[in-house]
């Protein structure tokens, strides 16, 4: 059996590579244009529509338009990469239709780029070549890895100029498998994407002078093999925001067609679908797994390879897997990211994890919220069944699978397990006590394995690459990676992939920039309404699930808020309980009536009304909550509240002692004063005015009636002279 799965996928893998080699050729130039929800919403459709404009008024056959998922630099949308033979490619940002034509004109036809339209830029000029020193802690030259420092030293030695070759370090090329670790450090050159493995510096020496100098590849040095995540360094290795990042769940974001399955099956797809199958042997994959340390990405950080193994030895014959991508939490899309950017490497994963188990049905349950996901999920499966990777006996191995997408309608609970079980059953969205847990009695009371669109995604990678290779990118007890949905006052937001283990500065500073308009950091809130907000002096601590519970919050499925000095911990505080409670499923006596009862003290709170019993009770309240509610959004649902009054008790008897708020958020705390050095007797804020509580005669200054103004600030707003005082 092995041997026909074998030559099964070798067959498939033949005639998609002749497909996929249709589609485009080595001297094609490619305008490469982000397709998923946040690109459409800032434009990236138009820009679609505007260049195959111009493609088609050109008339020429050599320029191709590639479309991909998103790349995950939310803030710079939409992004159009643009591939020109031999030449780096080139990354514009903010494009729409007036910059489409610009770019056509001027680079495209006369190969001009546009250098104050670059991504991240504007440049100076574009080099000849960049040379990227991987950073991984595989990575060594001797004693220590490549730095910058010596190949810029060597160059400078060869009087190569710094405008011709720019040098930078980047984060893992996943080179490292058991055939590349401990054998030297790792350059990748590009353009070209050609990897070296050096062993020392007379290695280096030679890849300066023959590649760079004169040209020529250094074929001994070549790394030949497929590595995981260089096709995207290759594309975005000079974008500092993302050769930083360690991409193993987005190593295809925003470098394959999401719609093309010959394209995905180019980029080594289905191939540890083939390798299982071909192997037959449940507890390998198990023993991969566990090897691998993985933990579940959807916020519990169980282990998976037990979680399966559990699956795997309950007894009966009808098993189920789902896959659980009902992202509900406020600032996350790392799951939607996946599904639009990269649904086949889902599948292959809940594929894999179904053989595993002895499922022969599985589910994908998405929230109606997330139409092009379920979109793109859904063609990928029935691209999936019409060449026979799922249906029956897959790849001739005696496998039978089939995959369904179930709709959810929006609530939060429902990424709970059981809540979400008795959805897909038909039932309403509310958890059940455990045990038994769902690998015992799931869905319709069989045996069922959930875990969430990340864990799946990071399945073939383990299996094509070793465990061990995953397991030593992160941190001791969690292997792998963790993608975070970086939002708020940081500098670039968007997706970030990084190594568990990492710092909270690693992510918000080294990759998000560090905090907007130089203001001063004061928390991060991670985990959604479930998490907790970490203080600005706990910002060295270790992104991990243990790690971050021991500092009050949780990891989550992935959200990280940035908050600065302008932010008040009180309201945000609020906001999140308010969340939890409007999403309560209503089951549990102290999650339906204890989240209402915090909310309540916390409305009196920011409202003025609130006292020092008020911190007592909701502390008191919040922790009995965590003991006793049903299912883990109530269980979590205090931790907001939690952890900033342990981290911020300063600004909750701020509130309630002095009645302000130093951020000056909450409306009921605040007072607007006249300056009168500065107010020159405009009226502009008396003419604004809703309830008329502003006086004073013409050039004179004028006076707030303190007790008729209802604080909206429009007078704020209004003057242009910074004589309205906020206090």
């Amino acid at each position: 059996m092995a041997g026909d799965v074998t030559k099964n996928f070798a067959d498939l893998v033949s005639k998609s590579e002749e497909a996929y080699s249709h589609r485009r050729q080595k001297s094609d130039i490619i305008i490469q244009i982000g397709s998923a929800t946040c690109e459409h919403a800032a434009g990236s459709l138009d820009v679609l529509d505007e260049f195959r404009k111009h493609v088609a008024a050109s008339g020429r056959s050599d320029i191709v338009i590639h479309k991909t998922g998103c790349t995950g630099r939310c803030s710079r949308e939409p992004i159009i990469s643009l591939f020109l033979p031999g030449q780096i490619p080139v990354k514009y940002e903010l494009v729409d239709r007036k910059l489409v034509h610009e770019i056509f004109t001027s680079h495209v036809q006369e190969g001009k780029p546009l250098l104050d339209h670059v991504l991240d830029g504007p440049i100076d000029e574009l080099v000849e070549y960049e040379v990227l020193c991987c950073r991984g802690k595989d990575c060594f030259l001797g004693d220590k890895p490549v730095s910058v420092e010596s190949l810029t030293r060597i160059l400078e030695d060869r009087g190569v100029s710094k405008h011709r070759v720019l040098v930078e370090s980047a984060n893992c090329f996943g080179v490292c498998t058991d055939n590349g670790r401990g054998n030297g450090a790792h350059l990748l050159v590009r353009p070209g994407n050609v990897l070296y493995r050096v062993a020392g510096q007379d290695d280096l020496e030679e890849i300066i002078d023959t590649h760079i100098v004169n040209g020529k590849v250094v074929d001994r040095l070549r790394v030949k093999e497929k590595t995981l995540g260089r096709e995207f360094f290759e594309i975005y290795g000079d974008v500092a925001f993302l050769r930083r990042q360690t991409r193993i769940a987005l190593r295809h974001n925003g470098v394959i067609d999401p719609e093309s399955i010959d394209e995905f099956i180019h980029y080594r797809g289905f191939q540890a679908l083939a390798r299982t199958l071909a192997k037959n042997d449940r507890q390998w994959v198990v023993d991969q797994i566990r090897a691998s340390k993985l933990r579940g990405r959807g916020g519990g950080g169980f282990s998976t390879g037990e979680k399966w193994e559990m699956g795997g030895d309950a007894p009966g014959d009808t098993k189920f897997i789902i896959c659980n991508a009902d992202e509900g939490d406020p600032g996350a899309f790392m799951d939607r990211s996946m599904l639009e950017s990269d649904p086949f490497n889902v599948i292959e994963g809940i594929m894999i994890g179904a053989f595993t188990i002895g499922a022969s049905q599985g589910f994908v349950y998405v929230r109606a919220e997330y139409p092009l996901a379920v979109a793109r999920i859904q063609t990928a499966i029935d691209a999936c069944r019409k060449i026979g990777l799922l249906g029956t006996n897959i790849l001739g191995s005696g496998f039978d699978f089939d995959l369904e997408i179930r709709l959810g309608a929006g609530a939060f609970v429902c990424g709970e397990e059981t809540a979400l079980i008795h959805s897909i059953e038909g039932e309403r969205g509310q958890p059940r006590i455990r045990p038994p847990y769902p690998t015992e009695s799931g869905l319709w009371a069989k045996p069922t394995v959930i875990n969430n669109v990340e864990t799946f995604a990071n399945i073939s990678a383990i299996i094509n690459f070793g465990p061990e290779w995953f397991a030593q990118i992160g941190s001791s007890v969690s292997g792998g990676t963790k993608v975070f949905a970086l939002a708020g006052k940081v500098r670039h937001t968007g997706l970030v992939e990084v190594p568990m283990g990492v710092s909270l500065r690693d992510v918000v500073v080294d990759i998000g920039g560090g905090v907007v308009g130089g203001k001063q950091l004061k928390a991060i809130q991670t985990g959604g309404s479930a998490g907790g907000c970490i203080p600005e002096r706990s910002l060295d601590t270790p992104v991990d699930f243990d790690t971050l519970k021991g500092v009050g919050s949780i990891m989550g499925s992935g959200g990280m808020i940035v908050l600065d000095e302008d932010d008040c911990m009180v309201d945000i505080a609020k906001f999140f309980v308010a969340f939890s409670q409007d999403e309560s499923c209503g089951k549990c006596t102290p999650c339906r009536e204890g989240t209402k009862r915090m909310l309540e003290i916390l409305d009196r709170i920011v409202g003025g009304q609130g006292s020092t019993e008020d911190l007592e009770l909701l502390e008191r309240l919040g922790s009995l909550i965590k003991k006793s509610a049903l299912c883990g959004l109530g269980r979590t649902a205090p931790h907001p509240a939690l952890s900033t009054l342990k981290h911020f008790n300063e600004e909750y008897r701020e509130h309630v002692i002095a009645k302000r708020c130093s951020a000056k958020r909450c409306v009921a705390l605040l007072r607007y004063e006249v300056d009168k050095e500065k107010c020159i007797g405009c009226a502009a804020c008396a003419r604004l005015c809703p309830v008329a509580c502003i006086s004073g005669e013409r050039k004179e200054p004028h006076t707030i009636d303190i007790v008729r103004c209802i604080k909206c600030g429009a007078c704020f707003e209004a003057c242009r002279f910074d004589a309205i005082r906020r206090i």
